[in-house]
């Protein structure tokens, strides 16, 4: 799938370390976290650790999505006071469908819910990417072909999950995937709200992904197939070659890891891999050390972490190599450099 460039200008982010994106990123770069015990009980009958966003109000359900995904959008729309919102496309990216405990009508009311907590619309080409944790790749194509082919100057991609939900914890804690007492093994779960505005690659300021790689991996988590990694060295070189770029020329790579060895394993496959030649060390980034696994969330949290380590001049490196994964097996890799002052 090749996608134009297009430029990240700014983001917006709420989670569990911070309620804007400047202190969420100022936190992930401090290595903080907010993990504690949750009101959830483990099969082994000790408090799941979780890491909630400390919002106001006990709220829950679709309104605490809404909530999560407020704030985010208004530090994304106030960096273009001049336009409306009813000119920028938003694409939201949801848990995917067969997701356990995904909440009943969060297809319907989370972006109506949102609209009103903005007091406003947005453009009528806005939609629902419902992929999970690859989503927010996904909805980074749709944005591209949204600028280059229907002429938008703005789109917004923002990203809502949470797996602080009774029905999903019981189902990834039956799966021993949950990290407990019991199980060295797993991830924390979270949750968070982030958004980043995107435009034209122009040649301005700001962060631009210039290559898209998508590919599919048999050896998924708790298969019994061997992992060798295809599935992410075909998205990785998918994008590289978009980029026009060699895995040796990556300054840092930046993942949706969550804690369990398998994304780590993965990741290092893949990238050994394709390196064939003398190469700078390549650090990997995974800032669900401090916010948990966040869904449908985790890319746009991962391209705003990029984004402001490259603004504020502390970044690993440049070009970025990001990668995510899904559990069905979706892989997705985006190679993001940063352009102007930065």
């Amino acid at each position: 799938m090749t996608a134009a460039p297009v430029t990240i200008l700014g983001c917006g982010m709420m989670t569990g370390v911070g309620l804007s994106a400047p202190a969420s990123c100022a936190a992930i770069r401090a290595r903080l976290d907010n993990f504690q015990e949750t009101r959830f009980v483990s099969l082994g009958g000790d408090w799941i650790i979780g890491s909630e966003v400390p919002l106001p109000e006990p709220w829950r359900g679709t309104e605490k999505l809404a909530r999560l995904l407020e704030g985010p959008l208004r530090e994304c729309l106030d960096l273009v006071p001049t336009v409306h919102p009813r000119d920028i496309p938003l694409i939201l990216c949801v848990a995917e469908e067969e997701r356990p405990g995904r909440l009943d009508g969060l297809d319907d009311r989370l972006l109506a819910r949102t609209c009103e907590l903005l007091g406003a619309a947005f453009h009528a080409d806005s939609r629902l990417v419902r992929y999970g944790q690859v989503g927010g790749a996904v909805a980074l194509l749709q944005a591209s072909r949204l600028i280059a082919e229907r002429g938008h100057g703005h789109v917004i991609v923002a990203g809502v999950d949470s797996y602080l939900v009774a029905a999903t914890l019981r189902a990834y804690d039956e799966r021993e995937r949950l990290l407990t007492g019991e199980n060295s093994n797993g991830f924390i779960p979270g949750e968070a709200g982030a958004a980043v505005l995107i435009g034209p690659a122009d040649g301005g300021e700001g962060l631009t992904c210039r290559g898209l790689g998508f590919a599919t991996e048999r050896a998924t988590i708790g298969s019994d197939e061997p992992l060798r990694g295809d599935g992410m060295v075909e998205a990785f070189t998918a994008a590289l070659a978009q980029a026009g770029l060699r895995m040796g020329e990556i300054g840092y790579r930046i993942a949706d890891i969550s804690g369990e060895q398998y994304g780590f394993k993965e990741a290092e496959l893949a990238t050994s891999r394709l390196l064939r030649d003398w190469h700078e060390f390549q650090d990997l980034w995974h800032p669900a050390d401090a916010v948990g696994h966040t869904g449908a969330a985790a890319v746009p949290v991962m391209l705003g972490v990029v984004l402001t380590a490259a603004h504020k001049r502390y970044a690993a490196g440049d070009p970025v190599l990001a990668l995510s994964s899904h559990d069905n097996g979706q892989r997705a890799a985006m190679v993001l450099t940063a352009e102007g002052p930065a």
